[in-house]
């Protein structure tokens, strides 16, 4: 018997009642990628592996282009608008998230302003303000995969980006899959180095040292599995 003179059964079912009321629901997210292909991909195999619905983490390529304030204006046309075509309900989210490069992009440095303006002034059909983020890398997404397997301080154009990650992974190319498959394991190493970048002073809005907060976005995918379990 328990304390309370109930079964120990019956006290375990009341405790997991009482911690289900009190559990947060799973965050709602939007992402929108630059890339049509590698990066949707790589965070299609996470969400995927993890099991998370489409409910829970909307992954879209941008419509219009790659320039990142078109991804950004995109992004925040997704969700107030929504889109009857993906089964997008307006405002429908409590994150959403842009996902694009450095590179040579004219629109960049625009693109990192507009997301700061409309962070925290989107509001969601709970009513509640929603923050509005861009995960960004410097000069490109390969330098986010490329941290998995060796430190990089300098700077470096994306070129040499790909060509030192080909060393590590045979026959990498954009828009290939099962990336995250490769590199997950090394994930903590990856995690750790993105934040020496931080900690080194390299921001996004720099734009020129070696910079990427994917590490970010990832581990928010993988704590999103916790949240819906």
């Amino acid at each position: 018997m328990g304390k309370d003179g109930q079964p120990k059964h019956r006290q375990a079912a009341r405790e997991l009642r009482r911690r289900s009321a009190q559990r947060q629901p799973a965050e709602r997210l939007l992402i929108v990628c630059e890339g049509a292909k590698t990066e949707p991909l790589y965070l299609r195999e996470i969400r995927q592996q993890m099991s998370l619905p489409s409910a829970n983490v909307q992954l879209q390529p941008a419509a219009g282009g790659t320039e990142p304030l078109k991804i950004v204006d995109y992004a925040e046309y997704l969700f107030v608008e929504g889109s009857r075509e993906r089964e997008i309900h307006p405002r429908s989210f409590d994150r959403v998230v842009t996902v694009f490069d450095r590179d040579e992009h004219r629109t960049y440095q625009p693109a990192l302003k507009r997301v700061t303006a409309l962070n925290g002034q989107l509001v969601n059909d709970e009513r509640v303000r929603v923050p509005f983020e861009a995960v960004v890398s410097v000069p490109c997404f390969e330098l986010w995969l490329l941290l998995h397997f060796e430190d990089v301080f300098a700077p470096l154009h994306r070129a040499e980006a790909l060509a030192r990650l080909r060393v590590h992974v045979a026959g990498y190319t954009k828009g290939q899959g099962s990336h995250w498959a490769v590199t997950r394991e090394r994930l903590d190493v990856a995690s750790a180095r993105a934040n020496a970048l931080m900690d080194a002073g390299h921001t996004a809005e720099e734009g020129t040292q070696p910079y990427t907060s994917m590490h970010e976005l990832v581990h928010r995918l993988l704590h999103l599995k916790d949240q819906a379990a």
